[in-house]
């Protein structure tokens, strides 16, 4: 008789990705069925995030919904960043919670299920050439680890506290992932890591290979049957020319691409160690406009990080200005346990961050209305993966557009082309041109 799994994810991608791999885990090797009502499940399991704001609080008000909500003899577990940093704190405020499990030890899943308040996090423990099972929440595209951890140094940011340095996968392993995710019906391949444009520095023990991001990114599209490849997030650090010239030239790249930005001010780019200059930036996103004609740039900006001027905060404005980004991220700086930034003694009143993000999201709106209303009569070719309700049918255009058109199921899976009737500040709606 199967088992129940109840699983609640936070963050980012890797995140998601984490998660699926969880459940390929506990599915194969103990018999879990997954379960969207807790009530009934026998294992519970939260995937933190160390990122997202009050990571600990939301932690830990989460996990007091799940012991009030289980069934008796259901086990619960943490997994993830915050788990990684936390450890055995986790245990000792909430010693109903039954294993903890860190972000870089998620092969163990299985293992830890039987042992009594287990605790893994060590961040050196290295599964870059662990074959997972298969399992994707999305049958239409698949997301691909390239590389565990991150090297950088950021002194805002806690990830490498919480998956440590980092090791990139071999790339036959990320072929031949790529490879089964087409047999199976995906045309559509995410590429997931830190800073993924690092990927080729280091691989674990005993793997000898030779492969940076550039030549990966060659190999994973001769790759028969995917016909669309996004990758999140590169570094601007690591965006040479050559990185750059393969985004631009190689057809089934998508014309999308995440360039974190973080500040404008090439002051506060060095007190947060990020390794490039406001300059070298804007010079980066010129290129990619030129050389990718209709190509959407989306970014992360910090506002408020310790030491933050007002002069530092208009040269933030003027990027977002000259780059016009498609989308962005934007959030009021807030300290991190691990980090150099939460230190620092000049921290910005929240008041004056707050006031500043405001500013800074509500001209970005005004921005990304503008792009968006352009939209309007263009055709953009829309792979089909999503059922809405009230007859529509939802898919991403090549540059990562949400585009919606009536239909139904028998949409999913296809790309066809849209002519954009309708735009909205976050999606587009459409009609299709010919049949399906």
């Amino acid at each position: 008789m199967s088992k129940k799994l109840y699983i609640e994810t936070l963050g980012c991608a890797m995140n998601v990705r984490d998660t699926e791999h969880m459940i390929a885990e506990l599915s194969r090797k103990e018999s879990y069925e997954l379960t969207e009502r807790m009530e009934e499940a026998d294992l519970l399991i939260i995937n933190t995030c160390s990122v997202r704001e009050k990571p600990v609080a939301k932690l830990f008000s989460e996990i007091g919904v799940f012991r009030r909500r289980k069934k008796e003899g259901a086990k619960i577990g943490v997994t993830g960043c915050t788990a990684s940093h936390l450890g055995e704190e986790i245990i000792r405020r909430a010693p109903y919670v039954d294993f903890v499990l860190g972000a870089r030890n998620v092969s163990k899943v299985t293992e830890v299920l039987e042992r009594p308040h287990a605790v893994e996090v060590s961040t050196d423990y290295d599964e870059s050439t662990y074959s997972f099972g298969e399992y994707r929440s999305n049958p239409y595209k698949a997301m691909i680890n390239i590389s565990i951890g991150c090297d950088k140094q950021c002194t805002f940011c806690i990830v490498p506290a919480t998956r440590g340095e980092e090791i990139s996968i071999p790339p036959e392993l990320i072929v031949a992932e790529a490879q089964k995710a087409a047999e199976s019906g995906a045309k559509e391949l995410i590429l997931l890591g830190q800073n993924v444009n690092n990927y080729g520095r280091r691989f674990g023990a005993g793997v000898e290979a030779s492969c940076d991001f550039t030549e990966l990114l060659r190999r994973v599209s001769r790759v028969e049957g995917i016909e669309r490849i996004r990758f999140q997030s590169p570094h601007p650090l690591h965006m040479d020319d050559a990185f750059l010239e393969e985004f631009a030239s190689n057809p089934k790249i998508c014309p999308q691409i995440h360039v974190p930005l973080q500040s404008g001010s090439s002051r506060l780019l060095k007190r947060m160690k990020r390794g490039y200059s406001k300059e070298w930036f804007l010079d980066r996103c010129e290129k990619i406009r030129e050389t990718v004609p209709g190509v959407a740039i989306s970014t992360d900006v910090i506002v408020g990080f310790p030491g933050e001027t007002e002069e530092d905060f208009a040269e933030t404005m003027e990027v977002v200005e000259r780059v016009r980004f498609d989308q962005m991220f934007s959030f009021k700086y807030s300290p991190r346990p691990h980090t150099a930034a939460a230190e620092y003694e000049d921290q910005v009143p929240s008041e004056i961050a707050s006031e500043r993000l405001h500013r800074l999201q509500t001209r970005h709106d005004a921005i990304v209305d503008e792009i968006m209303a352009l939209q309007e009569g263009t055709v953009h070719d829309v792979y089909f993966e999503e059922l809405l309700p009230g007859g529509r049918v939802a898919g991403r255009s090549a540059d990562g557009r949400l585009v919606s058109v009536e239909g139904s199921e028998e949409l999913l899976g296809q790309i066809l082309p849209v002519r954009i009737t309708r735009a909205r500040r976050r999606s587009l709606e459409g009609e299709r041109i010919g049949s399906a």
